[in-house]
């Protein structure tokens, strides 16, 4: 591949960020042209009420949406929260291991969930009955490496880890009488989900539902009822539950941004199944490309474990590396760079990322090989 020419103001690259990442262009395009008047509110949605009528038409229209698309039961609620993973790491466990004489468990998989079992302690008693740390975290569990309390106040995961780029195909063995629950944020909507089989599930938007500011926690209804009062306002997932995710001002322009991504899959993609086969597809041609380099490519996850979002891999060296990632901005493959816990190249490939761009970056990888491998 030659490089190409300066990027024009308005120019695109193929934005392979781990998050904020891409979003669809037929969703950017729509929120360009309601960006200065929402049609109906003679304002831009940034500058009306999150107790408009329109807005509240919004949010309840991206909550069905996702009601639709993941088959989320009445038994459930779904809220719009603030404050990202790191706020949901301590509400989880004020909420369910709070007061509760029981302990936490968790599998720690990569760096988010080493981040969440370091705020449950804060709240009570939780431990990581796995821990995949002496292989710098590039396998997951089999049912066989853990053993979950038939009494433990929940079972926490994260189904997917952006960093290492290590995603569970299966949620992990968990007893009926313990709540499961997962971090999807960097998977949520890339594939049918049983949400049945969750206490709590909870994405932030921004790796690959929407843009940086919300939140989506999906909760078991009974589970928000016993919840201690105590915990503080805004932690207490009753509070957004019983308030329409209306007790503060919500991320009104994040939530409408979510909602339009969500009628993308469903009406553009047609529907999450649809989409776990594009995902398939676009993963496993940069996976191929990487087998078949004779180790001049070497994937982090081993290969039961591989994420169909964030394809993590390493070259000979560190000066290999710099170049690839030069070269690959100059033929607008941008935001490359793997995390530095894991080093070499991290291309995210979420929902919204076309075939065009794995396509390019399988070429460009394919050319860079034969050059310098």
């Amino acid at each position: 591949m030659t490089a190409s020419a300066p990027l024009a103001a308005t120019d695109r690259v193929f934005n392979f960020s781990a998050g904020p990442a891409v979003l669809p262009e037929s969703v950017l395009r729509e929120v360009q042209d309601e960006m200065l008047c929402l049609p109906g509110a003679g304002a831009s949605l940034l500058e009306i009420s999150h107790r408009d009528k329109l807005f509240v038409e919004i949010l309840h229209d991206a909550e069905n949406t996702l009601r639709s698309l993941l088959g989320i039961s009445d038994d459930y609620s779904v809220m719009f929260m603030q404050g990202g993973a790191t706020l949901q790491f301590s509400a989880i466990a004020a909420n369910l291991l709070r007061g509760s004489g029981k302990r936490a468990e968790y599998l720690l998989t990569g760096s988010w969930g080493k981040k969440a079992i370091a705020e449950a302690k804060k709240e009570g008693e939780a431990v990581a009955i796995y821990d995949a740390k002496e292989s710098n975290y590039n396998r997951l569990p089999s049912a066989s490496d853990y053993s979950v309390s038939d009494d433990a106040a929940y079972l926490y995961y994260c189904s997917n880890e952006t960093i290492q780029g290590v995603q569970f195909q299966d949620e992990p063995t968990c007893p009926e009488s313990v709540p499961l629950v997962s971090d999807a944020s960097s998977d949520f909507l890339c594939r049918p989900l049983d949400v049945q089989k969750y206490g709590l599930l909870y994405a932030c938007a921004q790796k690959n539902a929407g843009p940086a500011g919300v939140t989506a926690v999906v909760m078991r209804k009974d589970l928000i009822e016993k919840a201690d009062p105590s915990v503080p306002g805004y932690l207490y997932y009753k509070n957004h539950h019983d308030n329409d995710s209306e007790w503060n001002t919500p991320p009104t322009f994040a939530i409408y941004v979510l909602g339009k991504v969500a009628r993308w899959l469903r009406d553009d993609i047609g529907g999450l199944a649809e989409m776990e086969k594009i995902n398939r597809e676009k993963s496993g041609s940069l996976y191929k490309i990487i087998d078949e380099s004779g180790g001049f490519y070497r994937g982090h996850a081993v290969p039961e474990c591989r994420s169909l979002m964030n394809v993590t891999f390493n070259l000979p060296s560190d000066e290999l590396t710099a170049k690839f990632i030069s070269e690959a901005g100059e033929n607008r493959l941008a935001a490359l760079k793997g995390h530095r816990s894991v080093g070499g190249i991290r291309a995210s490939i979420y929902n919204a990322m076309p075939r065009e761009g794995v396509e390019a970056l399988g070429q460009f990888m394919t050319d860079f090989l034969s050059r310098n491998g």
